[in-house]
């Protein structure tokens, strides 16, 4: 279909959304109508699948006509829902999002052994996030306007939520050998399947799998349980990541060898990452960068290049999640960037996660330290959660500590969780989204856990 009706029924919901907030009825009422506006949210995906069912079911020879008849009320519903739909959001300028009422306190609330030679051919088919921006190193205004980026350089929000779960594991093999470090990893794995991981991650054509995306041999060699689970999973980050980091490090040094004995020219970093798609073998056989066959001119190059260019963004996003922490500080921080993009609802979410189709700043907070710890809920408000664990001077803020800041007669009326180097991941304001961005001034740090 031209046009996807489930796109204009998530439109027209946005649209109620609108007229129902920005009408004067009773709070109850209004939770009441969110709920309903959302449930027809969730509902949307299946109408296409459903609609293009029933056309199916037709003769043949009026399918096309009920196509288009369909496209054209589609079309109609999407011009008649625009004067109504809430307009772009554009981040806030202020300093501090503005104090919002509180909602009432919910109360329910290795060694590795010889360099492999099979080739990976891994990216000879597109993955989903091929086109990311962020992936292929595009300015900003190549990004979808759909709403304001969550970081303050390019990155699709789907691309750093997915991120968030891989950074310690790339961080770890990144440390492996000094040839290959976290930020190559992290575009590397872009290139090769998007962060895509689990049971329901694709397999190319060509049989690789995983998140990194290994041919069965190259597995077979390198596959190892990294995380202690009692197997070596392909489709795991740890053990896929723990994999990639000692594959691409013994790579690195057997062409380092090569190129002290003659053999190959180039750079090595640029000739492992070709190693990694074509196969090392190809680069010893090409004295250097594969080059003349079609795959190597049109996927191999094409390849090595796309991941140095985005190499130094990977370095600046790694860097957000203060350097991969670990221990309850480190989970705090993965529960909550889990949500990036996620719009900001006023009152939304709690120790269960988003609700009504999002967080505010303090059901965020409360989300990711339940999450991260298996059971601690915190007070619903900022207000109140200031008042639980200790104060700690913000230079000696650590990943996972609460920020609060936009202080008022009650106390603060924002609350957010620190990342490291300055930065934090917060559910800001109305019309914005769960994001990172640098700490505000005149925040205050608490360590709760």
């Amino acid at each position: 279909m031209s046009v996807d009706p489930s796109a204009i029924i998530v439109g027209v919901a946005a649209a109620i959304g609108g007229i129902v907030h920005g009408a004067d009825l009773p709070e109850p009422a209004q939770g009441i109508a969110t709920q309903q506006v959302q449930s027809v949210v969730e509902a949307a995906p299946a109408l296409d699948a459903q609609i293009d069912e029933s056309i199916a079911g037709l003769p043949r020879e009026v399918q096309d006509p009920a196509r288009r008849a369909v496209d054209a009320a589609a079309v109609a519903v999407q011009d008649a829902v625009a004067p109504y739909l809430p307009p772009v959001p554009v981040p806030p300028q202020d300093p501090l999002p503005p104090r919002d009422p509180r909602p009432e306190e919910n109360k329910n609330p290795q060694s590795s052994g010889p360099v492999a030679t099979e080739p990976h051919a891994p990216s000879a088919w597109p993955s989903q996030t091929t086109d990311d921006a962020f992936a292929q190193g595009e300015r900003d205004d190549a990004l979808p306007q759909l709403m304001p980026s969550v970081l303050d350089y390019p990155a699709a929000s789907s691309t750093i939520g997915s991120i968030a779960v891989f950074v310690p594991w790339f961080q770890k093999a990144g440390a492996i050998c000094d040839g290959v470090k976290a930020p190559v990893l992290a575009a590397l794995y872009a290139a090769e399947n998007g962060f895509r991981f689990g049971a329901t991650a694709p397999v190319s054509p060509s049989g690789a799998r995983g998140p990194g995306q290994f041919m069965p041999a190259t597995w077979a060699r390198y596959g190892k349980d990294a995380d202690g689970d009692g197997k070596a999973d392909i489709l795991d980050i740890a053990d896929s990541v723990m994999a990639s980091g000692h594959l691409l490090c013994d790579m690195y040094d057997q062409i380092e060898q090569w190129k002290s004995q003659g053999e190959v020219v180039g750079d090595t970093l640029d000739l492992t990452i070709a190693g990694y798609n074509a196969g090392v073998g190809a680069v010893r056989v090409n004295r250097g960068m594969p080059s003349g066959a079609a795959d190597y001119e049109n996927q191999t190059k094409p390849y090595v290049a796309k991941i140095r260019a985005s190499e130094s963004r990977y370095a600046s996003l790694l860097g957000v999640f203060g350097g991969g922490a670990e221990g309850i500080g480190g989970k705090i921080v993965e529960a909550a960037v889990r949500y990036l993009g996620l719009p900001y609802v006023w009152g939304g979410g709690n120790v269960h996660g988003p609700s009504a189709g999002g967080f505010d700043c303090s059901g965020l907070t409360s989300y990711a330290v339940y999450a991260a710890t298996s059971g601690i809920s915190l007070p619903r408000t900022s207000e109140t959660q200031w008042n639980v664990g200790t104060e700690v001077p913000l230079a000696d803020a650590m990943p996972g500590d609460l920020l609060f800041g936009n202080w008022g007669p009650a106390g603060p009326g924002h609350v957010a969780i620190y990342v490291g180097n300055g930065q934090m991941v917060h559910a800001p304001t109305t019309g914005d989204v769960v994001r990172v961005a640098p700490v505000f001034d005149g925040m205050k740090a608490r360590r709760v856990v």
